[in-house]
């Protein structure tokens, strides 16, 4: 920067400069500018910058992670075969991810709604947790415990891949009381 004559030093030129710019020296100070290559407060002398992305809430966190536990195989079929059985959504809309003998079979318990709450005044069922066994690959045997209110029901069902990369439903067991859905082969 060139200065004018009868001024000399540095600190004449950033007047003059902020003067020029419309700046005034009240903001250069609140911005914590004038130090050569200072981004950070006066006196900070480390790198590291504070974080600039907001801590997540505890509600956003569990609801990310119920979200992710969504996308598992075994938790899918679990929430749809629970509100299938418990009456909520008609049998046809899982036709295309049961084999036959499972659909024929789940036709047949649908009516009942075995799930379904006992008490009017109880809560609508969900699936409390959710558990699999790997017996070999493209095999899933999963079991889920169904909560309603103050009644706790087993599920267990099977899932086989396809050779479409797709998971479907292959048998079902809801306990002693409600016989076995399992292929006739």
């Amino acid at each position: 920067m060139k200065l004018l004559p009868g001024t000399t030093g540095p600190g004449t030129a950033a007047v003059r400069q902020m003067r020029e710019t419309g700046v005034s020296e009240e903001s250069v100070r609140r911005r914590g500018g004038g130090g050569a290559g200072r981004s950070g407060p006066p006196g900070r002398r480390d790198t590291r910058r504070p974080r600039t992305t907001a801590p997540v809430s505890r509600t956003a966190a569990v609801a990310a992670q119920r979200r992710e536990r969504e996308r598992l195989p075994r938790y899918w079929f679990a929430n749809q075969l629970l509100l299938t059985l418990s009456g909520r959504r008609p049998v046809h809309t899982l036709l295309g991810h049961t084999l036959p003998a499972a659909y024929d079979l789940l036709v047949e318990l649908a009516p009942r709604a075995p799930l379904r709450p006992t008490d009017t005044r109880a809560s609508a069922p969900y699936v409390q947790r959710c558990g699999e066994y790997r017996p070999r690959h493209g095999v899933i045997e999963a079991f889920a415990r169904i909560a309603s209110g103050d009644r706790l029901s087993a599920l267990a069902f099977r899932l086989e891949l396809g050779a479409d990369a797709r998971w479907r439903c292959a048998a079902i067991d809801l306990g002693p009381a409600l016989p076995a859905l399992t292929p006739s082969a």
